[in-house]
Parts: structure tokens; sequence; C-alpha cells
């Protein structure tokens, strides 16, 4: 069994990002800038918000934190965003989500420029990648992508299933894998709710993908012998007796499961660093079409 450790695959994306951004700095070009945008204080957003501008600070591009206030209106977010849109020293812009009831989050998505869309969450990014054109990868396929093929994990003529078919993850993760790609060509079942004989389906997959966002929902019982299972989840679940009071779960029983499998993400350190690994390698893509 093969531990898809997402330390090591990112810190070879970073380090390859890092040399690419040196390069252009030595030119005398400015280095790619991400603008962040936070609203509310949540703990799991403050946390992916932070990590997100270290690692643009470890290669060296410029970064912006914007702070909102939980109760800020609608429209001073738009106006936020628009303004950032029309800087042309900014490349990326995220909103990092969720967002508070009172705020549409399709709306706001839909206001960032698709050209610097580098979540990959506008309309115009997804229906690009439906139609197999060049456009920004929702973050977190991306780096799952990005770590099979670090990892060098087999894909051609693989049967995948995923559970779970959010716009975030679950269906841009089945159009990539059933692409005519490098480390695509599988043949793709999507499994949700209200897919009857889950079981069933879960113990045909060669790699399950995971990203219900259910604490330890896959159990050994539902994985076949050497499987790849991929563990999208990550959920806070209160433990007193965890130093901060409560644990990283995944959606995957870990524990038990991955004696089963041939290769497999742990959680925390698999899926999550290899997102921020997407976020970046979108935010340079970005820059490269702003600047030519």
């Amino acid at each position: 069994m093969m531990v898809l450790d997402g330390k090591i695959a990112s810190a070879a994306v970073k380090q390859e990002l890092l040399e690419q951004t040196q390069m252009i700095t030595q030119s005398g070009n400015r280095a790619p800038h991400l603008v962040a945008i936070l609203v509310g204080t949540n703990g799991a957003s403050e946390t992916y918000v932070a990590s997100k501008v270290k690692n643009c600070e470890e290669i060296g591009f410029q970064s912006t934190l914007v702070r909102f206030e939980n109760t800020v209106a609608e429209s001073i977010l738009l106006d936020s965003i628009h303004a950032f849109n029309n800087d042309p020293n900014v490349d990326g812009i995220l909103v990092q989500l969720p967002l508070p009831k009172h705020i549409s989050e399709q709306k706001i998505i839909e206001a960032i420029d698709p050209s610097k869309d580098v979540d990959g969450f506008h309309p115009s990014s997804a229906g690009k990648l439906v139609q197999g054109l060049p456009s920004f990868i929702p973050a977190t396929p991306f780096g799952i992508m990005l770590m099979l093929e670090y990892f060098d994990i087999p894909t051609k003529g693989k049967h995948a299933v995923v559970i779970g078919r959010s716009n975030i993850v679950g269906r841009p993760m089945s159009i990539l894998l059933s692409s005519n790609i490098p480390r695509g060509n599988c043949t793709v079942t999507i499994c949700h709710s209200h897919t009857p004989n889950l079981k069933e389906i879960c113990l045909q997959a060669d790699i399950l993908i995971a990203a219900l966002g259910k604490p330890e929902f896959v159990k050994a019982d539902m994985v076949k012998d050497g499987a790849v299972v991929i563990d999208v989840g990550i959920t806070r679940v209160d433990d007193p007796t965890a130093k901060k009071g409560f644990r990283i779960k995944g959606d995957v029983a870990y524990a038990e499961v991955a004696p089963k499998t041939s290769a497999i993400t742990p959680v925390p350190g698999g899926v999550g660093l290899m997102t921020i690994a997407g976020l970046l390698k979108n935010t340079l893509q970005a820059y490269k079409m702003r600047i030519g």
C-alpha cells in the first residue's frame, strides 16, 4: 500500500513554480499576484486562506488578503471584485467559500472576470472544461490530477467511481477522468445521495474518489482489494481529547480502508495540499495569459 503524500507531491509542484517565478522576476517583470477575499471568521476558511497566502509567499507570488465582516452587504463585496477585475496588476481572484446566507455565492462567482477565475468555478470555465477547451480547472480536481501524475497512478481503461456531484469537485473530476488526456481515459460512474446499491458500485471501482463531506463514510467493505482511494473530505469533528478540541476527518475510514488499497491519500496531508498546488498553477497560467 502506497500513501499518496500530498506534502511530497505539492512540494514538487511548488518547486517548479518557484523556479518559473524566479525566471519571471529576474527578467524584470512583476511576480504573479493572487487576491483572496475572506468574509467573516469561519475557522476552516481562516485556515485555508492563511495557507494559500503562505504558499504564495514561499514561491515568490504576490498575494493580497481582503477581509470583510460577516455582515458585509453583497453590493460591497461585488464592488470589491469589480475593482480587482479592473486592476491590471491582479492575475487571480478567489472568494473563499462558504459565504453568509444573505450573499448569493453564484452571483459572486459569476462576478469574477473569467480570465482571473483561478478557482475555476465560473460558468465560462466550467463550459470550456466540458468541451475540452483550455480552461482553469477547479483547484481540487486539478490537484488530484497532479497527484495521480506525480505518483504515476495508471488510469487508462480503469473504472473510476466518484462519490459526490458538486460543481467544485465531483462533476469536474468525472469530466477530467473520462477525458482523452494523460491520467484520463477512465470509465466513470458518479454516485450521490440517491444512488441505489452504492456499496456494490464502489466495490467495482479501480479508483474511488470520495467527495461527499461525511466523515469516515467509506468503510472497508465498500472498497475492493487493490483499489486506489482518493479522499477529498476534510471535516472538523469535535474531540475534547485533542489539543485543539477537534480532529480533521476525511470521508474515508482510513485505518480500516488503507490496508485493502494499493494507494490512498491521507487526511490531512493529502488532497488539501494538492488543492493549493492546483490554485497556484492556475494563478501562474492567468499571469502568463495576461502578460502574454
